[in-house]
């Protein structure tokens, strides 16, 4: 049988690794391309701060469904093919047809509200694919390996969203809007082939018709009713410290968010860009932090402690953006706003691979999905929210105003991440899970 030769993710650290990079990397395309690329596009072809903000909630609100449906994720799995697997490839094969019927929008241009809706129905499967993900990653990672893996994630889904970038831009201005979105909806399609092939545990299900049988690990794991999975939740969060990292989540990614939103319209406004010189620099940092991602994100958080590297690329990221306030003369020189894009780029990705690995370590995997997803979904609310001001921003306030607002975000989050103790809470969580153990024992 060909399920029997083929490796699974449970006994294989280095296939776990390439499992993740390949489904973030399908990640980075489909965010590349909605989040950047389009809004570039849009700016480029005249339309306005408020009209690309709108865009901009469109991709970010299905973001904020992911709590919905993660502990639909982690109440019902089809375990005879893996407790998150189901699920992951479900929503790649929904994001690939997405992105198909985004693709055939009529005339997207003159038609801004059908390309809204279209956008926000490929972002919600794309936010499921990456609701699935995670919490297949806290399920099958060790402690020990989830700063490293997010540092190949984060790189992977920059990489993505670097070709998305590169390929998408150079097809939509040469061959066309529908031409650039299917190009994409295939890069992505192609990566379904990887979940379906590998299996979480040896004795599960490669296909729903084949020879296998659930996990023990699996079905120890699984939650089977709705009060365990609330009360298990209201638990965890009603923890300080879990409040503080949905903070640090809502916080940090909100100013993201507002200041990458804006820097395409900067660039084409103020710096005389076209999308496709703008997509091409943005690429290119992209691809050059992934790459680092890849190499070395990880490692130096394991090397050097989350708290103090992520304190690091903050205070980094709030000099250069200040050093871009103070440096209006140089705006209308591309060399120094690629320049900029690049080493901000940079800077983000390593920022972002170390609060993702706080917020993966400080979840519980007995609803890790949930858990995991509430975070992200905080973030997903703070994506809007920066978007949400992004048209009242500019339209009231010079550039150097509405950019000093993202150092101001930046640095709240940055105080957020100085006061929480990630020990303490990883202690409560073992804590907690041990105690439900015991629970569940005198029961038995």
């Amino acid at each position: 049988m060909i399920s029997k030769k083929l490796p699974v993710l449970s006994e294989n650290t280095n296939l776990r690794y390439a499992n993740f990079i390949a489904l973030y990397f399908a990640e980075g395309l489909h965010m590349g391309m909605l989040f950047v690329g389009i809004p570039a596009w849009l700016a480029m072809q005249g339309k306005t701060p408020t009209e690309i903000g709108a865009f901009a909630v469109a991709c970010s609100l299905p973001w904020t469904f992911k709590f919905v449906a993660a502990p639909l994720m982690d109440r019902y799995a089809y375990l005879p093919m893996g407790r998150k697997r189901p699920w992951v490839i479900g929503a790649q094969l929904g994001l690939t047809a997405s992105f198909v019927a985004l693709a055939f929008v009529p005339d997207p241009l003159l038609n801004l509200d059908i390309l809204n809706i279209a956008a926000f129905v490929a972002s919600f499967c794309g936010a499921l694919q990456d609701a699935a993900t995670d919490g297949m990653a806290v399920d099958v990672l060790e402690d020990h390996q989830q700063a490293r893996a997010n540092g190949f994630m984060g790189g992977a889904r920059m990489i993505g969203s670097s070709l998305a970038l590169a390929v998408g831009s150079w097809i939509l201005n040469v061959h066309g809007f529908t031409a650039a979105i299917l190009a994409i909806s295939t890069m992505i399609g192609l990566m379904t082939f990887v979940p379906v092939l590998f299996r979480e545990q040896p004795e599960e299900k490669i296909f729903p018709w084949s020879a296998g049988n659930a996990s023990l690990q699996n079905q120890t794991l699984q939650v089977t009713n709705w009060p365990t999975i609330l009360k298990s939740l209201y638990s965890l969060f009603r923890l300080r410290d879990s409040m503080l990292v949905a903070a640090l989540m809502f916080v940090s990614m909100g100013s993201y968010n507002y200041f990458e939103t804006l820097l395409p319209l900067f660039a084409v406004k103020i710096t005389g860009w076209t999308n496709i010189m703008y997509s091409q620099a943005f690429a290119t940092a992209d691809l050059i932090g992934g790459i680092a991602g890849l190499l070395i994100g990880g490692y130096l958080i394991e090397r050097f402690g989350k708290k103090r590297m992520i304190g690091i690329y903050f205070l980094l990221i709030m000099l250069i953006t200040s050093t871009l306030i103070l440096s209006k003369t140089l705006w209308a020189n591309s060399t120094f706003i690629y320049g900029f894009i690049i080493t901000y780029r940079w800077l983000n990705a390593f920022a972002k691979i170390g609060v993702y690995a706080i917020a993966m370590q400080c979840c519980s995997k007995k609803v890790s999905a949930s858990q995991f997803t509430f975070y992200m979904t905080l973030g997903s609310l703070g994506s809007m929210a920066g978007a949400t001001l992004i048209g009242p921003m500019k339209e009231n306030f010079s550039w150097d105003i509405t950019f000093f607002l993202f150092v101001i975000l930046l640095a709240f989050a940055w105080l957020i991440m100085y006061v929480l103790d990630i020990t303490k809470l990883t202690n409560q969580i073992e804590g907690f899970e041990q105690k439900q153990m015991e629970e569940v024992a005198e029961v038995v």
